[in-house]
């Protein structure tokens, strides 16, 4: 059973900034690849990042490189997202997650960019 729950989703006005955070609860953090996807309303999901297991390796969708930045902490269970330049098209509910297609994954938090 996925056991990640993240916050840090809010109201943002373009160009601002957010900072997401994902805490694991499966027990296996410390070993797995982790990665961020995102839902847009009346759209399916779409992979954003990843990172892996040691924190050396890191990805991103064009949509977002050079915005975003994943990071994780092992010590915590954590895994971030830090959002700069947010555009209208980031408006999306984002979720942490243990596979690149989101199927693992967990509930979600809100992102709103808008005036």
């Amino acid at each position: 059973q996925v056991q990640l729950v993240e916050s840090g989703g809010g109201l943002v006005q373009p160009g601002g900034s957010l900072t997401l955070s994902c805490v694991d609860s499966e027990g296996t953090f410390n070993m797995d690849w982790m990665y961020w996807v995102r839902q847009a309303p009346g759209k399916g999901i779409e992979w954003v990042s990843g990172i892996n297991s040691h924190d050396n390796g890191k990805d991103y969708s064009d949509a977002v490189k050079g915005r975003f930045t994943i990071s994780r902490d092992n010590a915590k269970n954590t895994v971030y997202l830090n959002m700069n330049g947010l555009k209208y098209e980031d408006t999306a509910v984002y979720y942490c997650a243990k596979d690149k297609m989101g199927a693992r994954r967990g509930q979600g938090t809100q992102v709103t960019v808008s005036s």
